[in-house]
């Protein structure tokens, strides 16, 4: 079904992983394909998460492909270039499921940039991350100058953009660009760990704390407010508020339908 990406599904869980020897690049074609894969797993109503990783070690994605980009002629045709990784991301950030970034190995630039769209990123020791996109003369184009903002503050955005400079998974941890950071070995099970404890909450009640947080990102604080008061007042009326209170007053373990 895939050229370029695997997916695995262990319900309620899928794995989707980048398969592009030998860096994992983001060509056009790679991101149709990720765009496809995460449209039809998010229609999927057996799944409650997905873990997003790159096959073999050295990397997740280490950029867009440069060749393609190398071929770039008018304004126009980049301007277009940057709107299909812009899509990619923000898609990923409006699906239903949680996406986990398992980050094993390079992140850089669009890898990066992917990595940032996606709910929660853990990174494996051994992780490097980036946006040198100054080093060819052109800045992040699929959100990273915004996302870097918003993780890691205007002067952490700064340095990383005007530098170019790659940083480990440990720093990546220290100004908040990632969330997690493990052996190498150890990547896939604790993503695997985020991902099962995600999947055993309430799948109606996971998506509105999504969009909660992600439209209270760019509102002031009373319209963020207001958007979480609304989330929790269309919940009330669900099954699984029902259920999931009356399993704590039970004391047992609750059984979420999505409903």
């Amino acid at each position: 079904m895939y050229d370029y990406l695997s997916v695995e599904h262990d319900e309620p869980i899928a794995v989707v992983a980048l398969d592009r020897p030998p860096v994992n690049a983001l060509s056009f074609a790679v991101l149709d394909e990720l765009s496809r894969a995460m449209r039809s797993l998010d229609e999927e109503r057996s799944l409650r998460a997905v873990i997003l990783t790159g096959k073999g070690e050295k990397a997740f994605a280490a950029g867009a492909d440069i060749a393609e980009l190398a071929v770039l002629q008018t304004a126009v045709e980049a301007k277009v270039a940057a709107r299909t990784g812009q899509a990619l991301t923000r898609q990923i950030e409006r699906m239903r499921l949680p996406v986990i970034a398992a980050i094993n190995g390079f992140a850089l630039g669009g890898g990066c940039e992917l990595a940032m769209a996606c709910d929660i990123r853990v990174a494996s020791r051994s992780a490097k991350l980036g946006q040198p996109e100054v080093n060819l003369g052109i800045i992040p184009g699929y959100g990273g100058s915004q996302r870097t903002l918003r993780l890691a503050g205007r002067g952490q955005a700064m340095y990383l953009c005007l530098s170019g400079e790659l940083i480990d998974a440990e720093e990546a941890l220290r100004i908040g660009l990632v969330d997690r950071v493990v052996p190498p070995g150890e990547l896939m099970d604790e993503a695997r760990r985020i991902a099962g404890l995600i999947a055993s909450k309430a799948p109606l009640a996971v998506g509105a704390c999504k969009r909660a947080i992600d439209a209270g990102a760019h509102l002031s604080l009373d319209e963020a407010l207001d958007v979480e008061a609304d989330e929790f007042a269309k919940l009330i009326e669900s099954d699984d508020f029902k259920e999931g209170t009356s399993a704590f007053l039970e004391k047992r373990a609750p059984r979420f339908t999505g409903k």
